[in-house]
């Protein structure tokens, strides 16, 4: 029998069903959290005579988006461990404490970014590669997303609160409101109003408030197991320091997705144009869509981990890991062999210029050449952050992205003699070096020690 919903007791009952029960409305969840970015990058794609540009500027104003995205998932990958594993020793107090201080730092980091986001939004736009075409669409795009910063913040930070307490279908509806808001509103404000990019973005920010304000309507309704109220949100140095430790590691991998952004947009910008700016914006769309069903694998196994750890039940921590691997490697097996497979017709989805699609093909097959192994870095990370492990999650993290791929995303145009398409090979090499590296220390220092 699975684990009682009401109770959220996840260290009784099948432990392939508990994980698979949480692991497939997150799967669904994220996946429709990703069409937030996408369905704007699908629409914006096929605008009539602008459709590259437009696509391009929106790919340009990614890696600053994507701040914001490290500073939610700093609160929620560093609060939502802690609570998981506070209701594991059965102190539900300081599990409603974690939330609350989770959701005061939500707050605060959403009112700074927004400031700073206005204030910094086109020097770092210049930085980054773009061209006076594409400069006006991405300024546009990001100007009007910062102004939802706090809506991004409240819905994406609180939901694994939601998750973590078992409802993974509440969580799930969570950005299905979002999502299928966006969808409905994208045609209205890019073509029936004409306002674009401007638009696109509108939509996103008026579908994040809808999903924010489900978000805490269930979390302090009667319904949820561990209430959000208003005296936990009183911040205390103590627990707030926990949660920042801890979200170190899902910081890191976020901050240096955009790190990793800008440095992929500057190199190709300067080695290869629009065209392979634009290339570069479609595989990171693409990546988002095939790699979300192993972040809801290894999000659903999140709070499991964490629970059983905290309840001292190590066999079934030792089991989770390795049913999240086993999932996860089978699911990057079968789209590795889509993708390199039918590449063109992945990259139609977005766009069907000549010039992109030549660029395209070759850079798409480089960069997945070695998807399945990301498989291994996503796993090992997963469950240093499940157990509360936050410097080894934070090495991880930055020993990929910070160390390996950004030097290489500089040098491989030189060391293969491929010029600007020699920078998708950076990722690869990245993976298989990071992940092994993730993999093979988790095993020795986690997954071995806990059997004894």
């Amino acid at each position: 029998m699975a684990e009682d919903i009401r109770t959220g007791d996840f260290s009784r009952g099948g432990l392939a069903e508990s994980i698979l029960r949480l692991a497939g409305p997150m799967t669904l969840a994220l996946l429709i959290n990703v069409l937030y970015s996408v369905v704007d990058r699908m629409y914006i794609g096929h605008l009539a005579g602008e459709g590259r540009a437009a696509l391009t500027g929106i790919g340009l104003a990614a890696p600053l988006l994507m701040i914001i995205s490290a500073f939610q998932s700093l609160v929620a990958s560093g609060g939502a461990p802690l609570f998981s594993i506070a209701r594991g020793e059965k102190d539900p107090e300081k599990a409603e404490a974690i939330m609350g201080n989770s959701f005061f730092l939500l707050l605060a980091f959403g009112a700074v970014l927004t400031a700073l986001g206005y204030i910094f939004k086109d020097s770092i736009l210049k930085m980054s590669g773009s061209s006076e075409e594409t400069f006006i669409y991405a300024s546009r795009y990001a100007g009007v997303y910062l102004s939802g910063t706090v809506f991004v913040m409240t819905g994406l930070g609180l939901n694994p609160f939601i998750n973590a307490q078992g409802f993974a279908k509440t969580g799930m509806l969570t950005v299905l409101i979002g999502a299928a808001s966006n969808i409905a509103l994208d045609p209205i404000f890019i073509f029936a109003l004409g306002m674009g990019v401007s638009g696109a973005a509108l939509a996103t920010v008026i579908s994040q408030f809808l999903s924010a304000l489900w978000v805490l309507a269930f979390l302090t309704g009667n319904k949820a197991i561990v209430r959000l109220r208003f005296k936990s949100i009183r911040p205390r140095k103590d627990i707030a320091g926990s949660i920042c430790a801890l979200g170190a590691s899902g910081f890191t991998m976020a901050f240096t997705n955009s790190a990793v952004g800008f440095a992929y947009n500057a190199v190709l910008g300067k080695l290869g144009g629009d065209a392979f700016v634009a290339a570069m914006t479609v595989i990171n769309s693409l990546r988002e869509m095939v790699f979300m069903p192993c972040s809801g694998i290894t999000e659903g196994a999140k709070p499991i981990l964490g629970y059983n750890y905290g309840a001292g039940e190590f066999g079934r921590v030792r089991e989770g890991i390795r049913m999240t691997t086993f999932l996860c490697a089978a699911y990057t097996l079968v789209m590795w062999t889509a993708i390199m497979a039918f590449p063109a017709a992945f990259i139609k989805i977005f766009n069907g210029d000549p010039e992109l699609l030549k660029a395209g093909v070759r850079a798409l097959r480089a960069y997945f050449s070695l998807f399945v192994l990301m498989t291994f870095q996503v796993v090992g990370q997963n469950t240093f952050v499940s157990l509360g492990k936050a410097k080894q999650a934070v090495f991880f993290s930055l020993l990929r992205k910070a160390i390996i791929l950004i030097p290489l995303i500089l040098i491989m145009p030189s060391v293969t003699g491929l010029g600007a398409e020699g920078v998708f090979w950076a990722e690869p090499v990245s993976e298989l070096i990071g992940a092994s590296a993730c993999y093979t220390t988790m095993y020795l220092t986690v997954y071995k020690r806990l059997k004894a």
